[in-house]
């Protein structure tokens, strides 16, 4: 009879265990994928091709519609949700792991500088100083999550921004200029040598980064998905059990139904408003757009996982998601061989078309690299030196 209980529970436990890895690493792949699909088309920040097509022009719309911003929130959520997984973990052996997580976003910054090397839009940077916020918030109560996520979720920035338009018509808009960098990393890129090109991001590739996030919302945007997975740990809502597929089919409805007003909202915004109040509110109705967008795919994905045969096609996926920091950087490395002038320069002949092909065979090679590679070692050869260097030091 023990035999049997302790049986039951193992194999529960077990079960639990790969399910919940298993969603969340498909979940990751598919964010890793939209995320180089759209840099292979962006040429890696370069923004520079031949005239487009009315096709490619259509594919460009299509890809930036469905994918921009809404993959870098799911990166951004699986980051929160990482991060309380860590802590949790390491809290249930009787260890603090929030100096460490310290140390581990220390790390996560000089991995965004070797990114920067390559490609001046890095994400690793940002992620890594907004990341030392979450180490607050890791013993905080729901409830202050919960008011973290509201106040993230209003876009704070924004709303000074439209109250001062209204106090006074001639309030501008927040202006970061970032132009003399930005054009410093594009001349780089159209003329310069490997060299050229990694002295000039790394000299101006942090002003870009945090410059642009900061005028366009994206740094409050990220705070709130790092908190909203923060908050998905502590309810286990990616484990099948305890009714949580419900709880993501009522996210998949209030989610589709916030779309469609955003959607109507940002068609309909009022015209003749003051300068200032009209970029806010353009980019406050975005974010919440693109936030509704997000929790589509993720609740989507979720109940496909778990309640289709859809699940073994999204199983697939996790390999790309389990070197989800070995996967960006390679995309770095590959996407400036491509269509930089230290390249093959191909900036010149790629159209979107085009280098959308070159994506999609990127990630058909990626893939089978990935999957090779997480069949022989438990982690990525990025994450595990990451992994090895966030404990060094320790018994």
């Amino acid at each position: 009879m023990y035999l049997t209980i302790f049986c039951t529970i193992f194999i529960t436990f077990a079960t639990m265990k790969t399910t919940r890895i298993g969603v969340v690493d498909s979940l990751r792949g598919f964010a890793v994928i939209g995320i180089i699909i759209i840099h292979f088309l962006e040429h890696l920040n370069f923004y520079s091709f031949p005239e487009p097509t009315a096709f490619d022009q259509g594919l460009w719309d299509t890809v930036f519609y469905l994918g921009a911003s809404k993959m870098y929130a799911i990166f951004a959520l699986l980051f929160g949700l990482s991060c309380y997984i860590m802590h949790n973990n390491q809290e249930k052996k009787g260890y603090d792991f929030r100096p460490r997580f310290a140390w581990r976003m220390v790390l996560l910054f000089l991995w965004g500088l070797l990114d920067l090397v390559f490609f001046n839009g890095d994400i690793l940077c940002t992620y890594a100083v907004i990341g030392l916020l979450l180490i607050p918030m890791v013993k905080a109560s729901d409830r202050v999550l919960w008011a973290v996520i509201l106040l993230m979720a209003i876009q704070p920035i924004e709303v000074v921004y439209m109250i001062m338009g209204l106090i006074d018509p001639t309030t501008a808009p927040m202006d970061i200029d970032i132009s003399e960098s930005w054009g410093a990393c594009h001349q780089a890129c159209l003329e310069g040598s490997f060299w050229d090109v990694a002295r000039v991001n790394l000299l101006n590739g942090l002003q870009i980064n945090f410059g642009w996030a900061i005028a366009h919302g994206r740094l409050t945007q990220t705070l709130l998905m790092f908190t909203i997975g923060m908050l998905i740990g502590r309810k286990r809502l990616f484990l099948d059990e305890d009714g949580h597929l419900k709880t993501w089919e009522r996210i998949l409805a209030v989610s589709v139904f916030a779309f469609a007003v955003m959607q109507v909202a940002l068609f309909h915004q009022p015209e003749n408003l003051n300068p200032a109040v009209a970029n806010s509110l353009d980019i406050q109705l975005n974010a919440w757009r693109n936030l509704a967008m997000t929790m589509i795919y993720v609740s989507g994905i979720t109940l496909l996982y778990y309640r289709t045969r859809a699940s073994k096609a999204l199983d697939g996926l996790r390999y790309i998601g389990k070197m989800s920091l070995s996967d960006y950087l390679l995309q770095s490395i590959v996407g400036g061989f491509l269509f930089y002038n230290w390249g093959l320069n191909l900036h010149t002949v790629c159209r979107h078309s085009y280098s959308f092909v070159l994506a999609i065979l990127f990630l058909i090679v990626l893939h089978f690299f990935c999957r090779y590679w997480t069949t022989h070692h438990k982690r990525g050869p990025l994450e595990e030196l990451w992994y090895r260097m966030t404990w060094l030091g320790s018994k």
